[in-house]
């Protein structure tokens, strides 16, 4: 990290919360819609300011809106290694301009707040994302946001080594397969 966290939030892996929060905690709250997406045809939601807002209050509560918080720092110490690669006389000034422009890319996190909230607002009913946050605000709630992170790091962990087993173990049994057809790879 080139800078410190001003909001005195801690740091985790950024692929696997950005892309294991979002996929848990999408996936939790959606499942009940995708069931209900099975069902016979259900006429398209009315979205109001009030349903949004409640959307909004989900995203929030579940965590999800901290995953846009990590995209800055990353994507600005991806350009400063990159810039400072060819230009190491340059690093000090890009690490002082990426700090100074971060508020004004920090109201984009907003917009993407605003856009996942009309994402669930349009797959769930208001009260739906009423129940769900209230859920969120209970202690078994608060207890699973705190706890996410740390079981998703182990999970992709869990999820690199099992992946890795299927890879070998697809091409050993690809392998037999093959032989039995007078195959050899």
């Amino acid at each position: 990290m080139i800078y410190p966290d001003t909001k005195g939030r801690r740091h985790v892996k950024f692929k696997s919360l950005v892309f294991g929060a979002a996929a848990v905690a999408f996936g939790a709250l959606v499942a009940p819609v995708s069931a209900q997406q099975l069902a016979p045809a259900i006429p398209p939601l009315q979205i109001t300011a009030a349903h949004v807002a409640a959307a909004r209050e989900v995203v929030v509560l579940t965590g999800i809106s901290k995953t846009y918080d990590l995209f800055y720092p990353q994507l600005a110490d991806s350009l400063v290694n990159t810039l400072s690669r060819t230009r190491p006389e340059l690093r000090n000034d890009l690490i002082a301009t990426v700090k100074a422009l971060k508020p004004e890319f920090d109201k984009r996190d907003v917009e993407m707040v605003d856009t996942t909230a009309r994402y669930f607002a349009s797959v769930m009913s208001e009260k739906a994302l009423k129940d769900t946050a209230t859920f969120f605000k209970s202690d078994a709630g608060k207890q699973y946001v705190m706890m996410q992170p740390q079981v998703i790091d182990q999970m992709m962990a869990a999820l690199d080594v099992w992946n890795r087993r299927m890879s070998e173990d697809l091409m050993t049994r690809v392998r037999e397969e093959m032989r039995k057809k007078g195959h050899s790879l």
